[in-house]
Formats: C-alpha cells, structure tokens, sequence
C-alpha cells in the first residue's frame, strides 16, 4: 500500500506468505496451482472488496460485491487468461466460497453451472489473493496459525465450554434409564472427557485436520434409548446398569465397522456423489426435533426451576449476542455454561430454604403412601439428591472395558448402524460448512473419505471404553467456530489435552453428574434447537426459494414426525407402566406394528423406522436423487478436486497428514 493509498499488486500479504505464492506480473498465460478450474471470460474481471464485520453466528462468510455468480466487467482491463478459484455468493448469506461457483457471466450474458471446468481472463493474478484473503480475514485465527500462549489457552477451554452440553449431559440422561446410579453416571461422564480428548487429538492429526471437536454425537442417543428399552433387558434386575452397557459396547464397535468400510477403502468418495445439502439439511434436523417428547415435558416436572433456565439460556444467546467484554461475545458464547450456574446456584438456594421439604419426607429412606406422590418432584427439582460429589474419588483413571466385556448382538449393531450413517451424513456438511471458514479451500474427497474411516476407529475406541455412544464430528463445531471466529486446530489441541486431564480428576465427573434432571433438560432443550437450526443452515447452499427443495425438506421433516408417532403410538398400551412417560416412545420393540417371525428382524424393523432422523434421510435422499433439478438448485458440495489439492500449497498445508504424506499421496482415495 503506497502513501496514496493505492495497492501495490506486487506486495505479498500474509496468505502469499504462508502459502509460498508467487504472482504472475508479466501479463503472460501462467497454470497457476491455485485452482483446478479454467476460467475464460474475453472481457470480464473480478473486483472484489474488504470483507465487512457481518454476523457470521450462521457460518456465513463476509459479503462481497459478487452477485448471483457474475462477475462485474472491466472493458479497459487487458484479459490474461490464468487459473483461478470458483467464487459465488452464498445464497441467502452473502458469502464467498472458495469452492463453489454459480456460474461466470459469458460475453452472451448466459450462465454456466459451477461444477464445470471453465475459464475467465482476468487482469491480475491478483484477484485470487483477494478472493482467500476476503474469505479468510473475518477469523482472528486460521487453520495453521498458533497464538500465543494466553490466546491459546483462553481459545483452547472457551471452544469445549461453549459446548459443553453436547460433550457431557447425553450420560445424565441414558445412564439413569439404564438403572445407574449416581456413582456410574460419574464414571460414564469421566470416560466420555477422555474419549473426547483422545478421539479430538487423533481427527486433528490423521482425521479432516479441522479444528472439530470428536464426541457423542446426538444421533446415537435415540437408538441408546432404543435398546435401553428392549424387551431383552425389561426384566432384567441385578447389575441392569452394566448388562445394558455391555450391549451398548458391543452395538457401537460393530456399528462402526460400517465408518471404517467406507471411509479407508474409498466408498465415501462415490457416497459424496449423492449427499448434497437438500439432504444434509433435514437429516440433521431431524437429530433436534427428535427429542422434542423428552425436553419440555421434563423440564415441566419442576417448572419453577426448568423455565426459567430455558428462558435465560435464550436471553443470552438472542438478545445479548451482541454484547462483547474484552472484544468477546461472552453471552453467546458462554450461553449455556453461564445459564447452567444462574440456575443451579438459583435451584440450591430453593432446596436450602426448604421449597421441596415434605413433612415425613427424606430422599434417604423409603417413601411412604403419604410421601409417594412428592417423590417425583423431590428427585428432579432438589439439588442434594445426588451423592455422587461426596462419593467420588480425586482420581480415577478410565480404562478400557470398565464395564466388562462388550457383548456382540446382530440386531443391536444394526439399530446403531442406522445411527452411524445418519453421523456421517452429519459429518460431510460439518466438513464442508467448517472449511468455508477456517481453510484455504474444502477438503478433497479423499480427506473426507480418511475421516470418515478414521471416526469409524474413534467410535470404536469409544465402545472399547465404554461411553455407551459413538465419538464423531460434534455439528455445534460450526455455530462456536462462526461466533468465537477461532479457526487454529492447536486451540482445539490444547483444549482436549485439558479434557484428558480433567477425565482423570473423579471430582469434576462426579461434579457434572450432580446437576439436577431438570437443569439438563433445559439445557438440552436449547442444544437440540441449536441443532435443528444448523441443519436447516445447511440450505443456504441450495436455492432455497426452489419449490423442489421446498417440497423436498417440507416432506422430509413431516414424515419424519408423522412416520416414527405410528410406529411408537402402535399398540403402546402394552408398554410397562414402570417406563416414564418421557421414555415410553423409545419402547417400541415391545409393541411396534412389524410382527414376523424373525423376532431379531421385528426388533431391528421397528426400532430403526421409529427414528425421525432415519425417516427423514431416507426421503430426503430418494427425493433429491431422483427428482430432477440442476446442480445448481441442489447446492451440490463442491470437494477440491484430489489433482488440484495435491499442486496447491495452502491446501496441503491445510489436510495433509504430519507424517506418511508420501505414502497416503499414492492412496489417494484416503489422502489429498
């Protein structure tokens, strides 16, 4: 930049610099290694500004002039024809994607579609360090770069607290249901930090290399409860907690089998083929508004203390989002963990005085007639009913096959088998929406397809321990990565090193298992919201005014309501009146409409069509594929194609391994 205040197209800025770029300025043809794609255009020219400071809590990246595809035209400007990136605008967000174009203006004023090879004469090789520059200079921190210490550490336990509640309250719901006490639910939480901190190291280092977060995923939760809730186990009495845990250890290792299938021998590179946003968008929101039985009516058993944690949640997170101390936005951020402990100290101030004391009434002994009808309200609202604080040791160290050994069943593996692929169809758009974000472009599919293989090995890690789910990519990744604008992987690093630590701390798992039943549904309940809403996020990269699409998520999302109500309300009546009401959707192996001979089959059948998130891929994923519509209205992915990530630097540096690279470079359906 001169005193005038003119740019020098000769200065390398800071990508330049990081990513070895050199700049063609002798107005001859170059094949630049920045983009796999040939763009020709005789007279148009990119003109690209500054990103503004947009709301990007949706993952939409800065705004740029760039409109429906078409680049503004320079009739002064002398075209040099040079390989350029794709750019478009995101519809609905204003964004740019290095990966995604929507069709460059020709001199006849037609339109072509971005999965093509194309070409644009373009006057500078200049615009494409203006096109990563833009797309990246919204985020405080990219992919590669290391702060300092104090940043590091403050990044580093800000990305997991703010989504605390995906990391370590699913136990606080399934443990209980599967006759675990206080003690148990503990140990699960415990070995559910330490998974996640292993399982996050080893996806930052042979996985995607994005700063995402490995940890149960929502998506298992429905069939946990699934198989909690079998007939199988509905008699069961001594020791119920580890026979169900046993199965569950066995469910997910074989269900995993199927990440490992597709990800190391390729597959996953064809499947991307067919997993377009129309797809992802209802699929994942499905996974929110399948608990929608669960939350409110939990949180209504002590409304005076689950109302307002619902309502303070969302005051933080919508009304204050905008608010910053120090240059952070605390309130959304820190939403959830901040809500969490207005709340309890609130409800430990209602037990203290004496809100939930009954006269002849003790939590300790056995309740009589007169106390049976306040038992329910003293379990969920008070906050000593829990010992598991007091009980727990310092330190306790996790280890593999605590439960005992998995027990393998054909038709447990295949009801969690739906939840492995329903994880990773999750997993392919938090890629995608991720790297739109913090990297230079979007992984290729063989960076995909390693991933995926390599959550297959995670989740298997994590049945081996005995989390009773499986480890993959944590979707709320994206809404945390897009408000706290902290792409480095070495945060995300530091914070599971943190986690493993904690993991062997018994107090701080105990700690979390204290909180009361109330309080996790409330905060739950905004965790699934969130959730919906960034599946339904993923439409921003389809047209999202097109009445296929429309139709195509509107029947997807009805269905997936409407499909699993007759499979759980079928014949319910059979349901153990012992089973809590909340639950009882989750009991329809008992009673489900499927009744063939085959009882493993009936099992299998009614358990995995009474998913809403199964219901709603299947017909998402028919309808997208067989309806017609050009790629352009589908929004399909667009992955950097293998040739070209292999060339670029930036994009090396971004997905390739720290070692083996020259081995994987030959495997190149696993690597860049």
């Amino acid at each position: 930049m001169d005193a005038g205040g003119n740019q020098n197209p000769r200065t390398m800025g800071s990508w330049a610099r990081r990513t070895g770029f050199r700049s063609n300025m002798s107005g001859e043809s170059a094949a630049s290694t920045i983009s796999d794609t040939d763009v020709s255009n005789a007279d148009a020219t990119l003109h690209l500004k500054a990103p503004n400071s947009a709301d990007l809590s949706g993952g939409a990246a800065p705004r740029t002039p760039v409109e429906n595809g078409s680049a503004a035209k320079d009739p002064g400007a002398t075209p040099t024809k040079v390989y350029t990136p794709p750019v478009s605008s995101k519809r609905g967000t204003g964004g740019i994607d290095s990966e995604n174009v929507s069709g460059v203006q020709q001199s006849s004023g037609q339109l072509r579609g971005h999965y093509r090879d194309s070409e644009v004469d373009m006057g500078s090789q200049q615009d494409m360090d203006d096109v990563l520059m833009a797309k990246q200079s919204h985020m405080k921190y990219e992919i590669r770069e290391t702060p300092g210490l104090v940043p590091l550490i403050l990044y580093g336990l800000q990305h997991y607290f703010s989504i605390v509640g995906s990391l370590v309250l699913t136990p606080l719901i399934f443990v209980p249901a599967m006759g675990g006490s206080n003690e148990d639910v503990a140990k699960v939480v415990s070995t559910m930090l330490l998974v996640t901190g292993i399982t996050t190291l080893l996806h930052s280092f042979f996985g995607s290399r994005l700063p995402l977060v490995q940890g149960a995923s929502f998506a298992y939760l429905a069939p946990i409860l699934t198989i909690i809730h079998s007939p199988e186990f509905s008699s069961v009495r001594q020791n119920r907690f580890k026979h169900i845990m046993r199965e569950l250890q066995g469910a997910v290792i074989i269900s995993s089998v199927f990440q490992m299938v597709v990800g190391y021998t390729g597959l996953m590179s064809i499947i991307l083929r067919v997993i377009n946003p129309v797809v992802v968008a209802p699929t994942v929101a499905a996974i929110g508004l399948a608990f929608f039985s669960y939350a409110f009516p939990v949180v209504g058993t002590c409304v005076e203390i689950g109302l307002p944690q619902l309502l303070i949640v969302l005051f933080f997170a919508l009304y204050l989002r905008k608010i910053s101390v120090f240059g952070h936005r605390v309130f959304q951020v820190y939403a959830v963990p901040l809500g969490l402990g207005i709340i309890w100290a609130y409800a430990f101030l209602l037990t203290e005085t004496g809100a939930y004391n009954y006269k002849g009434c003790n939590m300790k002994l056995p309740p009589s007639a007169a106390c049976q009808r306040h038992v329910f309200t003293m379990k969920h609202c008070r906050t000593d009913v829990s010992t598991a604080l007091k009980d727990a040791a310092w330190f306790r160290f996790p280890y593999p096959l605590q439960w005992g050994a998995p027990r393998f069943s054909f038709k447990t593996g295949l009801v969690m088998m739906a939840a492995s692929i329903i994880a990773t169809v999750d997993s392919v758009g938090t890629y995608h929406a991720t790297s739109l974000l913090v990297a230079s472009r979007a992984p290729s599919p063989g960076v995909v397809s390693r991933s995926i293989g390599l959550e297959g090995i995670t989740s298997a890690l994590a049945g081996i321990f005995g989390t009773g789910a499986g480890a993959t990519t944590l979707t709320e990744n994206v809404h945390t990565i897009a408000v706290t604008k902290m792409g480095s992987r070495r945060a995300v690093e530091f914070g599971a090193c943190v986690l493993i630590i904690l993991a062997l701390v018994g107090k701080v798992g105990a700690f979390i298992a204290s909180i009361p039943t109330v309080i996790v549904a409330g905060l739950l309940a905004f965790m699934w919201t969130l959730l919906t809403a960034l599946g339904l996020s993923n439409l921003r990269y389809s047209e999202t005014g097109s009445s296929r699409n429309v139709l195509i998520v509107g029947l997807s999302l009805f269905t997936a309501l409407s499909v699993p109500a007759y499979f759980q309300q079928y014949g319910n009546a059979a349901v153990n009146a012992v089973t809590e009401p909340y639950f009882q959707p989750y009991a329809v192996a008992q009673h489900g409409p499927v009744k063939t001979k085959n009882h493993g089959a009936n099992f299998v059948l009614n358990s995995v069509l009474s998913m809403h998130m199964v219901i709603a891929f299947l017909v998402a994923f028919v309808l997208d594929n067989t309806v017609p519509g050009s790629r352009q209205e589908r929004g399909v992915y667009i992955w950097c194609r293998p040739r070209s990530a292999r060339n670029e630097p930036a994009v090396v540096k971004d997905y390739g391994l720290p070692v083996g690279r020259k081995l994987f470079s030959k495997v190149k359906w696993v690597g860049l």
